[in-house]
């Protein structure tokens, strides 16, 4: 299966392609689609985005879209840009007929480093080392991306609420699991 994870941004606009067999993570693809916020109007940086995120999806062709959810910002003008971004993310993904299906940070977190508190940093690291990236990208919107294909990896599917027997426990049990089954990927 070939994941696109998408990290939006109206500035900084990370994505991430992972194929998965099995258990196993391959990288495809990363990066970041960045426009500067003072060169072009709001709606011209849009249209950029969703041009850079056109192209990365006719070009790495994924079988599923995964996007992080909205959940905090610092302003109300940051959380209406972002909107805006995640709208046309949204729509990219939804002309490929490839409906994302959103997290929330710490969802991702959770997935990836065990702990839905994790720092930015700890989730790179584990990023980087389960797909064997040697340098560090110079952007997280980059890596958050990646975090968020391999949370949709490793959930599976939507995720399931703590309602339906979801629970942080059994998360941290199944990354200990895989760790376990997969000891020469985690340095």
């Amino acid at each position: 299966m070939r994941i696109l994870g998408i990290d939006p941004g109206s500035v900084t606009c990370g994505y991430g392609v992972i194929d998965v067999e099995g258990k196993t993570f391959h990288l495809v693809e990363y990066g970041v689609v960045h426009v500067k916020r003072h060169s072009s109007s709001f709606p011209q940086r849009l249209r950029e985005i969703h041009r850079r995120l056109q192209a990365v999806i006719e070009r790495s062709k994924p079988d599923v879209c995964a996007m992080e959810k909205v959940f905090y910002a610092k302003s109300v003008k940051s959380v209406v840009q972002l909107s805006h971004a995640r709208g046309v993310a949204m729509l990219v993904c939804a002309d490929a007929d490839r409906d994302p299906i959103e997290y929330t940070p710490m969802q991702v977190k959770r997935a990836v480093t065990g702990r839905g508190a994790a720092s930015k940093e700890q989730v790179q690291q584990m990023v980087l080392a389960l797909l064997r990236i040697d340098e560090t990208p110079d952007y997280y919107d980059a890596t958050d991306a990646l975090a968020i294909a391999i949370c949709h990896a490793i959930n599976g599917g939507p995720p399931q609420s703590v309602a339906s027997g979801r629970t942080a426990k059994k998360t941290k049990d199944a990354w200990k699991k895989f760790i376990e089954d997969n000891p020469g990927r985690v340095k």
